[in-house]
């Protein structure tokens, strides 16, 4: 079986002056059941803008809209999550972007694990979520 991938990219759109070129996607399917999904940030996947710089707490909405809309492309929705990662630059943006997640993960009870980092792929990203989630049956 193919996995199936969500919104295939190349590195070379999202990061031009780094001058890479990955073959990546937003989301893999895999076996028809699991679905891994790309850490996802503040960004417009349709523009690859970055959206909200400074606020860790709008930052995590729109990462979590990200989510939402790519589980349900996928065939999924967030009561199937059940894994979340979250990567802060800096502790003090916890408790904004956990109120946010914990709203939209209301009542799901996923896995969870939080990490404070030095840094994300642009120094306009505060905080990054990767989700793993199922497709019901």
């Amino acid at each position: 079986m193919t996995h199936k991938r969500l919104r295939p990219f190349n590195t070379r759109d999202t990061y031009p002056e780094q001058r890479l070129d990955n073959d990546l996607s937003q989301g893999v399917v895999a076996r028809g059941t699991t679905v891994f999904l790309r850490g996802q940030i503040s960004q417009d996947l349709e523009t690859r803008e970055s959206l909200h710089a400074g606020d860790a707490g709008l930052q995590a909405r729109k990462a979590m809209e990200n989510i939402d809309m790519l589980l349900r492309e996928a065939g999924s929705e967030m009561a199937h999550v059940c894994r979340i990662v979250i990567y802060l630059t800096d502790i003090r943006y916890r408790e904004a972007v956990y109120r946010e997640v914990g709203g939209w993960l209301k009542g799901v009870f996923p896995c969870s694990t939080g990490l404070v980092v030095s840094a994300l792929a642009r120094p306009e990203w505060l905080v990054e979520i990767e989700v793993t989630a199922v497709i019901p049956d």
